[in-house]
């Protein structure tokens, strides 16, 4: 069996291409793909025309590398609705920062996509695979937060006509950080896997809520007070009961405080008692048990609450407690050496002047 291999490039980016594969059935060898695979190619691009078609050729399946880009799947989680996942690692050349969990809406009339991805590489991934399933135009990027894994790919659906829609101190806090986000990235992944990524600031900011239609399905955002970070927004679908949290909800994956530990426990009482049919969180799967999938979460930032006030009030210095509080969650989160100093460390300054 062969397979056609194609190079593409995005129309609105033309420096942004990546690699597709268009499987071609059981009984096609070496020689009929050869022949035929043009016809084949052609076909694919002229059902894709976002897409510049640059070349192809035919390989074995085995042969064609299987990197972030071409194992790169979304997951239609209800009707319309579709939720790619992000591993669970550290930003590498390998993984071109795929760390986040990111989406799209269909509504009648348009697309929404929620949170860019960590590069434009990957943001391109995503928009390929909107076009895989529809030829309605990206209306909206909805930024759920300013964490680079979340934003980087944000230059890609701007290019390609989207209004991009954020909380209302995103602009700021974006701002404020891109030197730093990008200088660290491309140090991660590389020139060549940044190449295309790009801090954008949002074209308008939430205060509180707002609705916006894509064609008969409305979607809700809520700009939420300082809890992961001070520029938290959801997005809520109301046709599906769908609820995209962010970083709000990790799941699996060790939280990552960058707000107020305090703040953080406060909203999450109140999205607790939302009525939502399933939460996407920022990393992990997407949670049909709520709020009960919430709950380690939660209960590991209790935990470390009720521990770092013990030691503060026992009068124990910070390095002490980043070497000993909360020890004992380590074998129930992913990456908890990376994340947990920090967490012990933010949220020691919050608590030591309560």
């Amino acid at each position: 069996m062969y397979e056609l291999l194609l190079a593409v490039c995005i129309n609105a980016n033309p420096a942004q291409c990546m690699e597709r594969r268009l499987p071609l059935g059981e009984e096609m060898n070496m020689m009929r793909c050869m022949r035929e695979g043009l016809v084949h190619a052609q076909k694919w691009a002229d059902a894709h025309p976002d897409l510049e078609l640059k070349q192809w050729r035919c390989v074995k399946p085995q042969e064609a590398a299987a990197g972030p880009l071409e194992t790169f799947s979304v997951t239609e989680v209800a009707k319309g609705v579709f939720v790619h996942r992000g591993q669970h690692a550290i930003p590498s050349a390998q993984n071109l920062n795929d760390t986040s969990n990111i989406g799209f809406i269909i509504g009648g009339d348009s697309v929404a996509v929620i949170d860019a991805g960590g590069s434009a590489l990957i943001a391109g991934a995503l928009l390929a695979q909107i076009r895989e399933v529809t030829d309605k135009p990206v209306k909206y990027l909805i930024l759920t937060h300013m964490h680079p894994d979340h934003v980087l790919g944000a230059k890609v659906f701007k290019d390609a006509g989207a209004t991009v829609i954020g909380h209302k101190k995103l602009d700021r806090a974006l701002k404020a950080r891109a030197q730093t986000y990008e200088d660290n990235l491309k140090r991660l992944i590389g020139d060549a896997g940044y190449a295309g990524s790009a801090i954008i600031v949002p074209d308008e900011g939430v205060t509180n809520s707002r609705e916006i239609d894509l064609g008969g399905r409305v979607l809700v955002l809520q700009a939420h007070p300082t809890a992961h970070t001070d520029n938290d927004l959801t997005v809520f679908d109301k046709n599906s009961g769908t609820l995209f949290l962010g970083d709000l909800v990790f799941a699996g994956h060790t939280p990552a405080l960058d707000g107020s530990i305090l703040g953080w426990l406060k909203v999450m009482d109140g999205l607790k008692a939302r009525d939502v049919t399933s939460v996407v969180p920022g990393h992990g799967p997407v949670l049909t048990d709520w709020p009960d999938g919430a709950m380690p979460m939660v209960g590991y930032l209790e935990a470390l609450v009720k521990s770092l006030r013990e030691s503060i009030a026992k009068g124990e210095t910070m390095s002490k407690a980043i070497r000993t509080v909360g020890d004992e969650h380590r074998d129930d989160w992913v990456l908890f050496d990376e994340f947990h100093p920090r967490n012990v460390t933010a949220a020691f300054k919050e608590l030591e002047w309560e």
